[in-house]
C-alpha cells in the first residue's frame, strides 16, 4: 500500500509493481467509503466505470465494478474502451455521483491509471483525491462479482461511446463539415480515440484516413502523446499522402495534438489560438477564456484585441474546469493538449477539438498553414520550448524563493517586467518573452518552460534557466 500516491486527479502506477490487483481494490474500496460518506444531493448512487486500451485495464475495470457494487452502487461499466471524455459525459447525463476511468492517458505503456470523476463531470478535486487517499484500508473490500446475483443486478455493461459522438456532432456546425469535402487524418496513437471519426464522419463528402488505430497495449513503442517526438512515422507517411488536416489524440482521447496534413507539427498552443479566433469571429458564443500559465501568451494578444476577459489558472486542468464551473467561459484550455468547449462537460475532449477544428476549416476554406501564417502577422511569431530535469525535492523551495525574490535582471537582452509566484515561477520580459519553473507534484523532477520570438530564443532561455537551478545547486554545495 506505501506504494499508492494520488496525483492531480488519481492514482497512476507501473502495472505488477504498485498497479496490482491488490492495490486496485484497496483504492477502489476507499473510493467507495468516500462515495458513500460523501452523499451529493440530487445524485443517484451510481457511477460509471470506463477503460482505455492498456494491458488488463478490462479486468481492472471489471474488479472497480465488482467492488463499487459490493458497497451498494449502481454501476455502468463499458463494453469496450472507451475516451475519457465519455465517462465524463455519462456521469453528468446520468445523474451518478461520480466516474472511474481505468487509463495512464498519454503515460508509458508500463503505467495505468485510476482516474476519478467528480459529479459535475470534471476531474476530482485535490481535497477529493486526499481523502481517499486517507481512507485506504479503512475497511475491508467488499465485492460483488460480475456473475453473482448482486453483481447482475447491481452491474449494467453497456456502450456509451455512441451517446458520446453524437452529443458533439450537436456542438458543431456539423452540415458545414460535411459538404466541406476536407481530406482528413487522425492519428489515434493506438489509444481509444480509433475509429470515433470514422463513425462520425461516415457518409459525409470528407475523406477520413486513421493511423495508428490497431489496439497495441505497447502503443507501437512510442509515448502515446501528442506531441511532436511521437509523430515521426505518421509525419513520414503524411509526406508520401498529404491530406488538409491531421489530429492527434493521446491514449484516452482527452488531449489533442495536430500536424498540418503534410506531416509537419502544429502545436497545442498554435492549435488553441486557432480555435480561440474561430469562437470570437464565427461562432455566437460569448465569455472569458481561460487558460493555464503555461500556455502561450498569444492568447492574452487576441483576447486583448477582442476586449475579452482572459484568465490565468495554475497548471491542472482541474483549475480551469473550476472556472468553467461558474459559467461565461468561451473556452479553456492548457499547454498540454486539454480543450473544453461551451455546452460540453468542464473537461478536455480530444475528440470534440478535433470536430471544431474541421468546423473551423469548412468555415475559412484555407489550409490551416495560411491561418496560422495571419496569426503571426498579426501578433509576431511565438515559440514554446520546454524541457524536464532532475532536480532534488529538498532545494526546490529554494529555487522557487531565489527566482521569485531574485529573479535575474534580463531574460537573454530583455529586462524582466513581472513575476509570477502562485504555481511555480513565470518570469515575463519587456518584450513578452517568458521563462517559467516549476516542480512535479511527486518527483524529483523541474519543468522548465519558456516562450519567445523564435526557436533558437526559446532554447536559450531554457538554457538560462538550466544556469539558474546549476547556480543553487553550486551555492548550495559549496555553502
Amino acid at each position: 500500500m506505501s506504494s499508492i500516491q494520488f496525483g492531480t486527479d488519481g492514482w497512476r502506477a507501473i502495472i505488477a509493481d504498485g498497479f496490482t490487483f491488490s492495490n486496485l481494490e484497496l483504492v477502489a474500496q476507499a473510493t467507495a467509503t468516500y462515495w458513500n460518506q460523501h452523499r451529493v444531493p440530487g445524485r443517484d448512487q451510481r457511477v460509471i466505470v470506463g477503460y482505455d486500451r492498456r494491458f488488463l485495464s478490462n479486468e481492472f475495470a471489471l474488479r472497480t465494478a465488482e467492488i463499487l457494487a459490493g458497497n451498494g452502487f449502481s454501476v455502468l461499466l463499458t463494453s469496450r474502451p472507451t475516451p475519457t471524455p465519455a465517462v465524463s459525459l455519462a456521469v453528468v447525463q446520468q445523474k451518478a455521483v461520480g466516474g472511474v476511468m481505468i487509463t495512464a492517458s498519454h503515460n508509458p505503456a508500463a503505467f495505468n491509471g485510476f482516474k476519478l470523476k467528480a459529479f459535475f463531470g470534471g476531474s476530482a478535486e485535490a481535497s477529493m483525491c486526499r481523502e481517499i487517499e486517507s481512507l485506504l484500508q479503512s475497511s475491508p473490500v467488499q465485492s460483488a462479482a460480475l456473475d453473482s446475483p448482486q453483481g447482475r443486478k447491481m452491474i449494467r455493461v453497456q456502450d456509451i461511446q455512441k451517446v458520446h459522438l453524437r452529443s458533439i456532432r450537436k456542438l458543431v456546425d456539423f452540415k458545414a463539415i460535411a459538404r466541406s469535402g476536407i481530406r482528413f487524418a487522425h492519428d489515434a496513437m493506438f489509444g481509444v480515440g480509433a475509429g470515433c471519426f470514422d463513425e462520425l464522419l461516415a457518409g459525409t463528402r470528407c475523406k477520413v484516413t486513421t493511423l495508428n488505430g490497431r489496439h497495441d497495449p505497447s502503443f507501437g513503442g512510442i509515448n502515446p502523446e501528442p506531441i511532436a517526438v511521437n509523430y515521426t512515422a505518421s509525419a513520414a507517411w503524411l509526406r508520401r499522402h498529404p491530406h488538409d488536416i491531421c489530429i492527434v489524440t493521446d491514449g484516452d482521447a482527452d488531449r489533442v495534438g495536430g500536424m498540418d496534413g503534410r506531416g509537419n507539427p502544429l502545436s497545442t498552443h498554435q492549435l488553441i489560438c486557432l480555435l480561440l479566433r474561430h469562437f470570437i469571429l464565427r461562432r455566437p458564443e460569448k465569455g472569458r477564456m481561460v487558460k493555464a500559465l503555461t500556455a502561450t501568451s498569444m492568447v492574452e494578444k487576441i483576447c486583448a484585441e477582442h476586449g475579452i476577459e482572459c484568465v490565468e489558472t495554475s497548471v491542472g486542468f482541474k483549475y480551469i474546469a473550476s472556472e468553467i464551473l461558474k459559467g461565461g467561459v468561451l473556452l479553456g484550455a492548457e499547454e498540454s493538449g486539454g480543450i473544453a468547449f461551451p455546452g460540453h462537460v468542464p473537461e478536455r475532449d480530444g475528440i470534440l477539438a478535433g470536430l471544431m477544428v474541421l468546423e473551423m476549416l469548412a468555415a475559412e476554406r484555407k489550409p490551416v498553414g495560411k491561418l496560422l501564417a495571419q496569426l503571426e502577422k498579426r501578433y509576431g511569431p511565438h515559440r514554446y520550448a520546454r524541457k524536464d530535469i532532475r532536480f532534488p525535492l529538498e532545494l526546490r523551495s529554494a529555487l522557487m524563493e531565489r527566482c521569485r525574490t531574485a529573479p535575474p535582471a534580463k531574460l537573454l537582452r530583455s529586462s524582466v517586467r513581472e513575476v509570477k509566484a502562485y504555481d511555480g515561477v513565470k518570469m515575463i520580459a519587456e518584450d513578452g518573452s517568458w521563462l517559467m519553473v516549476r516542480g512535479s507534484g511527486t518527483e524529483p523532477i523541474l519543468r522548465i518552460y519558456a516562450e519567445a520570438s523564435s526557436d533558437a530564443s526559446a532554447a536559450r532561455l531554457i538554457a538560462q534557466g538550466e544556469a539558474i537551478t546549476r547556480d543553487l545547486l553550486a551555492s548550495q554545495s559549496s555553502g
